[in-house]
């Protein structure tokens, strides 16, 4: 499998050499009624790091460092 190319990712390369990242796509919509998941993740020790619109979508970027995912 190959590794994404540099420009598709949602956020920079080297987040990946100090942190755990997850890319989350949804609708503007849906992501306002979103609030009790972003709140569960939040409380489980992940960061929202980025948001930001790529057409119609909502692109979230939330990540762990690995000092974090360490110590849990």
């Amino acid at each position: 499998m190959n590794p994404p190319k540099e420009e598709s990712l949602p956020y920079p390369q080297e987040w990946e050499d100090v942190a755990e990242v997850r890319v989350f796509r949804t609708t503007q919509g849906q992501w306002s009624r979103l609030i009790g998941w972003r709140r569960e993740m939040r409380r489980r020790g992940w960061k929202l790091l980025r948001v930001h619109t790529d057409r119609r979508e909502m692109v979230a970027v939330f990540g762990r460092t690995r000092a974090d995912l360490k110590g849990r």
